[in-house]
């Protein structure tokens, strides 16, 4: 475990998903794995890993479920073919009541269906039925976010999924590990304030940018055409 916490670490994400790829290799040997970006942040970091590691590339679409008048904190997240995830302890904390989970949920349910039709257009639904699934981010905080990607990638079929991300809290790498078959980090503080501090540069991905990014990546593997949602 790296416990430093040194600032600037990466110099974009490109940097960062390079570094990451190089500690993937032993794991994820070239061309093995499908790789795949949460949006949008996580996209560009997986187009590095999956260049490295001679991987195809796709998204996995999540959306946070945060609370209300603080968008950094996840009380839990939703993902295609109805997967949500929920952190007890923080809806306890923050005494958030069912009505008001339920109403956020629906509302990133919609959210969440549109970001899925909207990066189809630009790359198939990749089969990961019996593949090795590397699932990766530009960083973990909570990791609620990152749990229900695994559990949408196990519910698609991978055979294992390994969870990958630059920089990602000690506490949540360790809660990870319950649900993935591996956690890949380069630096894993302690205390995980905020991502972007490790980044020299941390500009906010568009939409825009993903689809530029997925329709540039070669196809590499078969695809399935099924709606996921």
């Amino acid at each position: 475990m790296n416990t430093t916490l040194s600032t600037h670490v990466f110099r974009d994400r490109q940097h960062a998903g390079d570094l990451l790829a190089s500690r993937l290799q032993a794991i994820a040997p070239a061309g093995s794995a499908i790789v795949l970006g949460l949006p949008r942040g996580g996209v560009p970091v997986a187009a590095a890993v999956a260049r490295k590691l001679g991987c195809p590339l796709d998204v996995i679409v999540v959306h946070k479920l945060c609370v209300p008048g603080d968008e950094e904190i996840a009380f839990g997240a939703l993902a295609s073919g109805g997967v949500e995830i929920h952190n007890e302890d923080i809806i306890s904390s923050f005494g958030l009541p069912p009505h008001t989970i339920g109403r956020i949920a629906t509302r990133a349910r919609i959210e969440l269906a549109h970001r899925e039709h909207l990066v189809r257009w630009a790359r198939p639904l990749l089969a990961l039925r019996d593949a090795l699934a590397v699932i990766v981010d530009d960083g973990m905080a909570t990791g609620a976010t990152m749990r229900a990607a695994v559990c949408a990638a196990r519910w698609r079929g991978a055979a294992r999924v390994i969870v990958a991300a630059p920089v990602a809290a000690h506490e949540s790498v360790e809660r990870l590990r319950q649900d993935a078959d591996a956690v890949v980090s380069v630096i894993e503080p302690d205390h995980l304030l905020s991502v972007d501090e490790f980044y020299a540069d941390f500009s906010s991905t568009t939409d825009d940018e993903v689809l530029a990014i997925l329709r540039a990546q070669p196809f590499g593997v078969g695809h399935v055409e099924e709606d996921p949602l």
